[in-house]
C-alpha cells in the first residue's frame, strides 16, 4: 500500500511540474533597466548576468523620451539592431520586436534622448 501511494504522489507531482512549465510558455520578463539621459550619442549599456533565451523585445520609457535603437548582443556574439525611431510617452510600451527564433540574449545597449534631464528604460523579452 505504500508503494503505491509513493508512486501516486510521484506521478501527481510530475504532472503538476509540467503544467506549470506550460503555463510559463508565454510569460513576460524584464531583461533590465537603464537610464538614459538627455543630449546624449552613446548608448545606455544594461549587461545580463544571465544569459536569457528570449523571442521577441520590449521597451518602456518611465517618462517622456525619443528612442532611436536598441542593440541585443547574443551570446555567440552576434548582434542585432531594433529601430524605433519615435516619441515614446511617459508610461507607454513600443511594440513587440520579433527575432527569427529565440536567441539568447546576453547584453542590451538603449540608444535614445530624454525630453526631460533622464528617463528609466524597461526592456522586457518574450519567452
Amino acid at each position: 500500500m505504500k508503494m503505491k501511494s509513493w508512486f501516486s504522489v510521484v506521478c501527481l507531482s510530475l504532472g503538476l511540474l509540467g503544467a506549470s512549465a506550460s503555463a510559463q510558455a508565454d510569460d513576460d520578463i524584464t531583461l533590465g533597466r537603464t537610464i538614459v539621459f538627455e543630449n546624449t550619442d552613446y548608448g545606455a549599456p544594461i549587461p545580463l548576468l544571465v544569459c536569457r533565451r528570449v523571442e521577441a523585445i520590449q521597451v518602456k520609457a518611465d517618462r517622456d523620451m525619443y528612442l532611436r535603437k536598441v542593440v541585443a548582443t547574443f551570446k555567440n556574439g552576434d548582434t542585432k539592431t531594433f529601430r524605433f525611431y519615435r516619441n515614446i510617452k511617459e508610461d507607454d510600451n513600443t511594440d513587440w520586436r520579433e527575432l527569427p527564433y529565440k536567441r539568447c540574449v546576453k547584453k542590451l545597449e538603449v540608444f535614445g534622448e530624454s525630453k526631460n534631464s533622464s528617463a528609466g528604460v524597461r526592456v522586457y523579452g518574450r519567452t
